[in-house]
């Protein structure tokens, strides 16, 4: 089983998600990169974290578009 992301990351990683959609990608690096230059999130592992749940929202949303569930 893996571990439940506190709220505060997936606020914040929503509302990054939403407002710079098109700057973030399918890769981990590149979306810590611009974690890092869109926040001034000093912890590592916060920024990590909303990072990798910000390339999961990128996949989820990629997969429900190719099922054809949400209009590009």
């Amino acid at each position: 089983m893996g571990k439940v992301r506190p709220i505060y990351i997936k606020r914040t990683a929503r509302k990054l998600f939403m407002l710079y959609r098109d700057q973030f990608t399918s890769d981990f690096e590149h979306n810590k990169h611009k974690v890092a230059e869109l926040t001034n999130v000093k912890s590592k592992t916060l920024r990590n974290r909303v990072a990798g749940y910000i390339t999961r929202l990128v996949r989820i949303e990629a997969r429900q578009r190719e099922q054809g569930l949400i209009a590009e």
